[in-house]
């Protein structure tokens, strides 16, 4: 397996900011600000400052065309986004971390609030700091400028709750505006420049005459206000807006869009809530050339509005936190649900990355499944409900029933697998419950306006003395298998529960069962970091497999029931073969624990979640591999062959060429010997070599010091050396790559052989000393050829 895709998070809460165009969409994220690509949900760019520290502020100038981000080591950065690049890196001169920044409407002035109470004023053009205003008590955590550039105005707003209005022509406070008695969180101006309007966590907005500094008008909104927009002044009759007038629109702790109007203070639209906690508004934001709405929740979800209607356009979820399982969905596994600990669910379409969020359950969300044909799935939670959930051809999900009577949280969920007619759940109140599904959830024409259906539960049985952590249905729907906290893992009869026997044998509790495709085999996973298989007839283990150093989470069978895939809570995903007990492939791409393991239904993909809140989708590629493998070693026959006819046929060069694409050093050497045992050795050799490339003499000298390091390779690497250093020049040799740690490996070496040579040469010296001076005894029989001739010298 080979990772294919990564779902990560991308926006851990704080400012989220559009361009322009609505085309992308700038977030931060721990020590990096994110730029999304909005139409497909692709991070385009990741930025992080040198100093690796966590972003604070980031502004994006209103031309679009500069990115500014303050990080926590006080440190200032200017992008050039689109490359990537930081064109300009300066001190803050801050005494602690900016909390705040913003553009004035010429992009030219940059203002920074920090956590020193100091406002400071930079040229982004000219590159210098133009202005310090103190006086402000406590954090500066808004700064704002006038829309009219001509007028010079900026606006901060601290601890105090109190609004500043500071002159850059005259360096000072021109007033101080108080009428909120809590922190001041958003501001906003007219179009022509004489409202503003300001919201804060007091449950009040204010909107100030700037001419006079008076506050013209309260409107209490009834809820701890966010950020507060100001629409348009054309009516828009979706939104109740009918004259010409000032609205303003509110986003805030109680989840939901609201738009005002400023005269009567009468709220004219009010978004449907939708359930469940973590909905709190915590940003909003008006891109108005491209016409849309950007909110963001306290659960770090990002919603894009129009801004006409509050049509919702795209969801993006940030972050998911803990995974606590996955899941395709889909007849073709498109879709993807992911359960975190919320008690959202996230719906994510592969193709576009677009998200979907769930709600319904109150609770997190614990385990998910999915039905046969890939419409249906169940989900269950800490709520102590389960609910079923339908996919339309469309790709919306909307929940179809639901059922609830267990007295503790539901921890595990598994569908029927031969139709879609019932589903078994588990829980800590040790009881597992077998519902059946409502005929009129299967009949196609159920109409989803009457809301969710009751599901009842058609039987409950107590199955063990701890909580259940697992069940399974069997391929037949006939079986069911529950594992628990009890270390045991137990075989029941469907639809009834009447038990049939009891594996036993783990050390530790259980937290998966899984039934094979193929055999009468159960798999189980532990915590005590083992996996056994068990066969179902007579519950004995058949195999143990050993190799996760911590709790296996889940295990699941692919290859047709040959192999298992197992998660751990080490990050380890772990592929296994049956026969031979062997651990093949460790897949190492999560830092937490794996909870979330889930396969397609063609085999070729796997998907799995964790606790580092990433989703990794993973393919098949042992097909892949294998062709490749094959591919090389056919092309290593091929151009074997070649090597034998061109050594065959006395092409030297070439033969040498190609040894060394090979990257062989052995066959190279091959080649070299070959040349050396022509009659004219020396001079074939320094003609092949000096008509060869200099990247390949390089690699000939990278070889020479394998060959050289053993005595009966040595001639080889010495021939080719005396080559290179009588005819290249020394220059050319140092411009050699990796010319200096190839030279220190061959003097030691060099030196050793010359030893040995000395050595051999002092030892023939002798034995021919010794020769000559041998006296052998004179035999009285006719002189030897060998005497006559030895009388015979002088």
């Amino acid at each position: 397996y080979a990772v294919e895709r990564k779902i990560e998070p991308f926006y851990k809460g704080g400012k989220a900011q559009l361009d322009q165009t609505g085309q992308h969409l700038f977030c931060i994220c721990g020590t990096r600000v994110n730029i999304l690509e909005v139409a497909s949900g692709v991070v385009l760019r990741s930025l992080e400052q040198e100093d690796q520290e966590n972003i604070t502020a980031f502004d994006l100038s209103p031309d679009d065309e500069v990115l500014v981000t303050a990080s926590r080591a006080l440190l200032l950065a200017q992008w050039a986004w689109r490359e990537g690049s930081v064109t300009r890196l300066w001190k803050a001169i801050h005494t602690a971390p900016v909390a705040t920044m913003a553009f004035d409407p010429t992009s030219t002035l940059l203002a920074t609030g920090g956590c020193d109470g100091a406002v400071r004023v930079w040229d982004i053009v000219r590159h210098y700091g133009t202005h310090h205003f103190r006086g402000s008590p406590g954090v500066v955590h808004l700064v704002a400028f006038h829309p009219d550039p001509t007028r010079l105005l900026l606006f901060s707003s601290a601890a105090d709750a109190a609004i500043r209005v500071w002159s850059l022509q005259d360096r000072s406070c021109l007033a101080v505006l108080t009428a909120h008695y809590s922190a001041v969180t958003s501001l906003a101006f007219s179009a022509d420049g004489h409202t503003m309007l300001s919201s804060g966590r007091d449950k009040i907005c204010v909107i100030w005459d700037l001419q006079s500094c008076q506050a013209t008008k309260t409107v209490p909104v009834f809820e701890s206000v966010e950020a507060a927009v100001l629409l348009p002044e054309e009516p828009v009759s979706q939104l109740g807006v009918k004259s010409s007038g000032l609205y303003f629109l509110t986003a805030g702790d109680q989840g939901t869009l609201r738009v005002w109007e400023a005269a009567s203070g009468q709220c004219v639209y009010t978004q449907a809530r939708p359930p469940g906690p973590g909905r709190e508004l915590t940003h909003c934001t008006l891109a108005r050339t491209a016409g849309l709405l950007l909110s963001a929740t306290a659960d770090h979800n990002l919603l894009l509005y129009e801004a006409r209607s509050l049509r919702l356009q795209k969801q993006f979820a940030g972050y998911s936190e803990e995974v606590l399982d996955v899941r395709f969905l889909g007849p073709e596994d498109s879709h993807v649900i992911v359960a975190s600990n919320s008690p959202c669910l996230k719906v994510f379409e592969l193709q576009t990355s677009a998200c979907q969020i769930l709600h319904g359950h109150t609770d997190i969300v614990l385990a998910l499944d999915v039905f046969r044909k890939g419409w249906l799935f169940a989900s269950c939670a800490k709520d102590q409900s389960v609910r079923i959930w339908r996919m339309n051809k469309a790709g919306q999900v909307i929940c179809v029933a639901q059922g609830s009577g267990h007295t503790h949280s539901v921890g595990t969920v598994c569908c029927s697998r031969l139709k879609e007619s019932f589903l078994v759940t588990g829980s800590q109140d040790c009881t597992v419950k077998l519902w059946p599904l409502p005929k009129a959830l299967l009949s196609k024409n159920t109409a989803a306006d009457n809301g969710p259906l009751l599901l009842q539960a058609q039987t409950t049985q107590r199955c063990h003395d701890k909580d259940i952590n697992s069940v399974a249905i069997a391929p037949n729907d006939k079986l069911l298998a529950t594992g628990s906290q009890d270390r045991t893992a137990k075989l029941w009869a469907l639809p009834q529960c009447q038990l049939l026997g009891v594996f036993s044998g783990h050390r530790r509790g259980l937290w998966c069962v899984q039934f094979s495709p193929m055999d009468q085999v159960l798999a189980t996973a532990s915590a005590d970091g083992t996996i056994k298989l068990w066969a179902l007839q007579d519950f004995s283990c058949l195999k143990t497999f050993e190799g996760h150093d911590a709790s296996v989470l889940k295990v699941a069978f692919v290859s047709r029931g040959t192999q298992l895939l197992s998660s751990g809570s080490d990050g380890l995903v772990k592929l296994w073969t049956i026969k031979n007990n062997e651990c093949v492939r460790t897949l190492d791409a999560h830092e937490d624990k794996v909870w979330g393991l889930h396969c397609s239904r063609l085999d070729d993909r796997a998907l799995t979640g964790a606790s580092d809140s990433r989703v990794i989708l993973w393919k098949d590629v042992t097909e892949v591999e294998q062709a490749e493998e094959q591919a090389r070693q056919e092309e290593q026959v091929v151009r074997q062959q070649e090597l034998d006819n061109l050594l065959h046929e006395k092409r030297y060069l070439r033969a040498l060429g190609l040894a060394i694409s090979l990257d062989r050093p052995h066959t190279v050497l091959t080649v070299i010997q070959a040349i050396r045992r022509d009659p004219e050795a020396c001079e074939k050799l320094e003609a092949t070599m000096l008509r060869l490339r200099r990247d390949q003499k390089e690699a000939l000298l990278r070889f020479c010091v394998t060959w050289n390091t053993n005595s009966r390779h040595c001639h080889e690497a010495q021939a080719v050396l005396g080559v290179l250093l009588r005819r290249e020049a020394p220059e050319e040799l140092l411009a050699y790559e990796g010319v200096r740690a190839a030279l220190e490996a061959l003097l030691p070496y060099t030196e050793r052989h010359f030893q040995r040579l000395s050595r051999t040469l002092q030892a023939a010296a002798f034995l021919d000393f010794l020769w000559h001076n041998m006296k052998l005894p004179v035999l009285a029989a006719t002189p030897t050829p060998w005497e006559t001739h030895k009388e015979a010298l002088p």
